[in-house]
């Protein structure tokens, strides 16, 4: 028996396609006219341009011409690039000219509604990528601080800006010496070990109490579950400022302010809250009578916790403790409250070389805090999906 597929694909009239394909041209056109001097020329500039491409495209040109069109269009703007920003120029008007000679297709040959349901009026069309647009500008505002860092951390030069050879591509301006006396330098080798000293242990606390935690409130018999909740995880409710402040009074009574034991200790009440709410998200699928069926058969409360509950929970007992070992090896506030000279870690050390020194080498360093965390969040997000097969909330 023969299946089709009914797409809503139809070429949209130049009315609709040169306004749409020119509005884009000149939002480009905002960020080329700041690096000109004139925002509203690059404005008029790209919303021209792209108007007159469109109608090339779409009115003028045969639709086999697609292919030669788009090349060209990556010519063009490459070449353009060329003419304002040479070498960088021409890497970012191709990547340009690849973008838009896709989307005056795209929009031309209304290649939008190719996945959408063929009963959607224009209103919702345009909510539905408009949402789309709203999320990757976000999405490029948060992430453009931490993308900056990462090429400033090979400068040449002891400089938090780039340097006109950064710009132009040349090879001398481009070094690891922000990397080498990273690796060198005893004050940030000694950051480093403190931090590697506080963070593991601090997490092994943190998973440690909160999954226990997490299985407790997880019975229905247990009373005023919501109050013990909302009070395990207050330490990310609250202001850190505060938790510093709390935490440097109390450990003061106990002996334990400037101590190793101190800031392990106030980490793992920071990282607490992370494992018992993904631990408790894991436990929501848990299936009850599994339990029971392993006390059925002689097993004890112990031998049950590791062989029936912990395989089936661990992934979210994996995630929490990732993210308990991120929150200690990158927090600052609590460990210069509560810890000492003894125990200055490597954002501590950071703080330092920004208000201080103003060394360069914490850009390296971002860099590789930056890397680490983008490896340990790409395994959570492997253990969630892995999370949900197993409970049955995904295919495999």
């Amino acid at each position: 028996m023969a299946t089709y597929t009914l797409k809503y694909v139809e070429k949209k009239p130049l009315s609709f396609s040169v306004p749409v394909v020119a509005a884009a041209g000149a939002f480009a056109g905002i960020f080329v006219g700041a690096a000109q001097g004139s925002i509203w020329q690059g404005i008029l500039a790209g919303a021209v341009l792209m108007a007159i491409l469109t109608f090339l495209a779409q009115g003028v040109l045969s639709e086999s011409m697609e292919k030669p069109f788009r090349w060209g269009m990556v010519v063009l703007f490459a070449a353009g690039g060329y003419v304002f920003g040479e070498i960088p120029g021409i890497v970012v008007g191709a990547i340009f000219g690849v973008f838009y000679g896709w989307f005056i297709y795209w929009i031309g040959q209304g290649r939008y509604r190719e996945k959408l349901l063929p009963y959607l009026t224009p209103g919702q069309v345009l909510g539905h990528f408009a949402f789309r647009v709203i999320c990757g500008m976000i999405f490029f505002f948060l992430i453009t601080p931490i993308v900056v860092v990462m090429p400033l951390s090979f400068n040449a030069e002891d400089f938090f800006t780039f340097t006109p050879e950064m710009l132009s591509f040349d090879p001398e301006g481009y070094s690891l010496k922000h990397y080498r006396d990273f690796f060198t330098s005893p004050d940030w080798q000694q950051a480093l070990w403190n931090s590697v000293a506080i963070a593991p242990v601090a997490t092994l606390l943190s998973v440690s109490f909160g999954t226990l935690a997490a299985i407790g409130l997880s019975s229905e018999h247990v009373p005023f579950r919501r109050a013990i909740m909302a009070i395990l995880i207050s330490p990310m409710i609250v202001p850190l400022i505060i938790s510093a402040a709390g935490m440097y009074f109390f450990y003061s009574r106990l002996g334990l302010q400037g101590t190793y034991w101190g800031v392990v200790l106030a980490h793992a009440a920071l990282g607490i809250p992370f494992v018992i709410i993904t631990v408790t998200a894991t436990l929501v699928g848990f299936d009850r009578s599994l339990t029971r069926a392993a006390a059925n058969m002689g097993a004890d409360p112990v031998t049950t916790f590791f062989r029936v509950q912990m395989p089936l929970i661990l992934p979210g007992v994996i995630s929490g403790g990732l993210f308990a070992f991120i929150t200690s090896f990158d927090e600052v506030v609590v460990v210069l409250f509560v810890g000492s000279a003894g125990q200055k870690t490597l954002p501590w050390q950071m703080f330092i070389g920004l208000r201080e020194q103003i060394s360069p080498t914490i850009l390296a360093v971002a860099t590789i805090l930056v890397s680490i965390s983008i490896v340990l969040l790409t395994t959570v997000e492997f253990l969630r999906r892995r999370s949900e097969r197993m409970r049955g909330l995904s295919p495999g």
